[in-house]
Formats: C-alpha cells, structure tokens, sequence
C-alpha cells in the first residue's frame, strides 16, 4: 500500500467502520466489518479467515466434501491489503471505507486458490519475458425493477414513467437515468475506477460503461470487481436493481464483458503493431492461443446455468469460435483505428463473470499461443452466426467436463483453481435443478 492510501483514513475523519474484503470464485467479496479504531492493525498483521471462505457456492455455502473444510481442519489463511489501499463505500448511508484484500498461507506464500493470486502468477508470467499486457474492459448491465412479481425497467426519476422499448444509444435512455449516472460516475471518481464513456444498449434498461485501459491487468480486473459492486450498491440506493447477470430477460439482448488487450515490450511498444491494420505475427499467435483455449475455458467465460442462456445464435452474443476484423459477430474481434492501438478484443463473456479468472483465462490463453506459436485458422468474414464454425461448450454441464478434461486449462490455473472452480460448479448444478426458473433468476440477480 502507498503512504497515500495509509493516511487515507486520517484524512478521512468521518469514517467510523470499514470493510475488508477479498474475492471468492464467484467474485462474491467475502470479508468482515471492523472499527476504525483497529484498521492500523488490520494493515500492519493482515486479518484472518478459514481458506474456504473462498471457494463458496452461489448461495454462500460451503462446498460438500471440500478438502479445504473438515479434512484441513477448516484453517485460517492469512488475508493482506491489496496494492489498491482504502476508499469509500458510497452507497452506503454511513461513511464507510473499502479495503480490498487478498490470502496468503501462514508461512508468507500466496494462497493459489485465490483468484487475484492467479492472475497475478500469469502477469508475472509476462513480466519475466519483459511484457506488459494493457486492459480494458466494457461492462453491460441492466437497471430492474425487481419490487413485483415479474422484473421490468425501473420508473425514470425524470418523468415517472418506464421505457416501453429498447434504444440503442439513445440520449434519452440515459437521460431518463441522469441522477443515477450522475451519481455512479462522482462515485467512480471517488474510488480511483476509470469510468469512461456509458451508452444505452440493445435490451430494456440495458446499459453498457467502459472502463479505460491500464497497463496494469491486476488493476484492471480489481477496477472490473469493485465496479460490479458499486453499480449494484449504488442502483439499490436509488430505489431500483442493477444486475450483471448474463441473461435477465428471455426476450432481450444478455449482458457481455467484452475484454480489450494488447501488450508492451520493455521499451514500450505495441507487440501487436506492425504499422498496417493487420497486425504482427505475435498477434495472431495470441488469437491462436484464445481461440485453441475458448470451448476449454467456456465454464470461466460462462460460469452459471443463466450463462448459458447468452450463448446463443443471433442474440449478440458469439458461440462459434472464430477471430476477424472489424466484426463483432466473431468471438475475437481485431478493431480498426490506428495501428499504434493494434489490440484485442475478446467479446465472449458474460457479465456475470469473476474478472479476475476472465482476466486469467484470457490473458494465460494469450501467452500460451504466443509461446508456442499458434496458428489460427484464417479470420472469418460476414456474419459468424451463418457459418460452420467450432463450437464452445452449449451447456453448463458440458462447460464442466470440457474444463476438468482440458489438457490447456492447466497451463495457466493452478490444480488448486481448477479443483476448487469445479467442485463449486458441480455443487451449484446439483442444487440449481431443483429450483424453479424464477428462483435461479432470484439468486443470480444481486450475486453475479
């Protein structure tokens, strides 16, 4: 933590209570509420909660024969502040600071279970050959209604009145919300999340906000986190849902988390850039690399049952593997603009992912092709939901199999990740299909 972040609280007088929070498989933040008064210690010794506080299910369960329970005598990990430091909570009525945290062993070693831990290994991956992988990330998302027995868009504060259709970018949907915006984007500024550009997007209360590029991935992904939870605390505060889940609405678009990246060498260059639109040779071996991982890595990109109502032709969202330029029909699309911008984007995710395993999968999927230097079949043109293509996994217990079988998957998760995601996955499959449609929705919607 820098000194900044540690005389936050002392320049914040007015905060009585903080949150320690870390990351569980999920994404849930698991933590504790502390006083004031016992922060100093909190970030001098760390604090400590059992190991398997985060590898819990979707309901806050713990996993049915999990070795991290009775067979290690539910032990204590040792939880320490993130680079991030303090920052406020503003959705919550009384001042109240926000300290991310990550696990570590007894002995000082990371915690490989962690899903912060495991982007981290990757990232040092990179920096072991001298690159650095620059992010960015866009976030779709849906303000609901959730107060009646059916959801629907919330009452625009500014006319009383709800949205009868879809507008994509429309200034008037945004509008309708100007008090929320207004609001979400100061409560950004506050918490240090590059906020950039929002638009309306193609479903009933749907919206997308882009987050901007860092050349920091852990950042990245920690501003993904935290974002998630300030959209859904600050909707709650002005009187309606926000809801990152991958398909809310069985008639409308779902929501995706499209990932942009590209990479830097020790002097700062674009490795992806050879001063046409093209790109280099590396880049492609980064597709290669993506697109060889996609059906394997489909349970990160797709982690819950709803997930899979996404994945489907024609509904925006890719299903086929494929790469081409300028298309966003395909599952890895390479955007036009200047070459010195040359980049990635991965549009295959939902928005109801852990950004730190997306980040993980897509990032170590990267590294992997550029390493061994994959080649990928040609880049498509015209509409990929019309074409043969390779498929990802199409359902929930198929994205299971493909991901505990994957001899790819282990080249960037630890056996710890991927025996953990599993067991958490097949628990939540179990107990899923004994619940009604309108239940899933109701877990999926404040949770993912």
């Amino acid at each position: 933590m820098s000194p900044s972040s540690l005389n936050w609280l002392r320049k914040n007088p007015q905060v009585r209570t903080i949150r320690v929070a870390a990351a569980d498989l999920n994404g849930q933040p698991r933590g504790k509420r502390v006083p004031t008064r016992f922060a100093d210690s909190v970030v001098a010794n760390g604090t400590r909660f059992p190991v398997s506080s985060l590898n819990l299910d979707i309901w806050g369960e713990d996993i049915d024969d999990s070795p991290l329970v009775y067979d290690n005598g539910d032990a204590d990990g040792v939880l320490k502040p993130t680079e991030r430091g303090f920052m406020p909570m503003p959705w919550l009525e009384a001042p109240t600071a926000l300290l991310p945290i990550w696990m570590f062993r007894e002995d000082g070693r990371p915690y490989e279970g962690d899903p912060r831990h495991a982007l981290r290994a990757v990232v040092d991956r990179y920096k072991a050959l001298g690159l650095t992988p620059v992010v960015a990330m866009e976030l779709e998302f849906y303000l609901i209604d959730d107060s009646g027995k059916s959801l629907q868009v919330p009452v625009s504060p500014r006319s009383g009145k709800r949205r009868k259709a879809a507008e994509i970018l429309s200034i008037r949907a945004l509008d309708a919300f100007d008090t929320f915006f207004t609001d979400l984007y100061d409560a950004c500024e506050a918490m240090d999340i590059p906020a950039d550009t929002a638009i309306s997007e193609a479903g009933l209360g749907q919206f997308e906000l882009n987050l901007m590029h860092q050349e920091d991935a852990l950042r990245a992904a920690d501003d993904a986190w935290l974002f998630k939870m300030l959209v859904k605390g600050m909707a709650r505060r002005h009187g309606f849902a926000a809801s990152f889940m991958a398909k809310p609405y069985e008639d409308y678009a779902g929501s995706g988390l499209h990932t942009h990246f590209s990479v830097l060498d020790s002097d700062g260059r674009n490795i992806f850039d050879d001063g046409g639109p093209q790109g280099t040779d590396t880049l492609r071996h980064a597709v290669g690399g993506c697109l060889a991982a996609m059906r394997d890595s489909t349970l990160i990109f797709a982690p819950h049952l709803n997930s899979y109502e996404r994945l489907a032709g024609g509904s925006h969202a890719p299903s086929g593997i494929s790469w081409a330029y300028e298309n966003r029909t395909s599952a890895i699309r390479i955007p036009s603009g200047s070459h010195k911008a040359r980049r990635i984007e991965h549009r295959v995710a939902g928005g109801d992912v852990n950004p730190y395993l997306l980040l993980t999968a897509i990032l170590g999927a990267a590294l992997w092709g550029i390493e061994n230097e994959i080649e990928p079949a040609a880049p498509i043109t015209g509409n990929a939901y019309a074409l043969d293509l390779p498929r990802m996994a199409e359902s929930w217990g198929e994205a299971i199999e493909a991901f505990e079988q994957s001899s790819i998957v282990p080249q960037f998760f630890s056996p710890d990740i991927i025996r953990n995601f599993l067991s958490t996955k097949k628990q939540e499959m179990h107990y899923m299909g004994e619940l009604e449609p309108n239940e899933q929705v109701e877990i999926y919607l404040d949770t993912v």
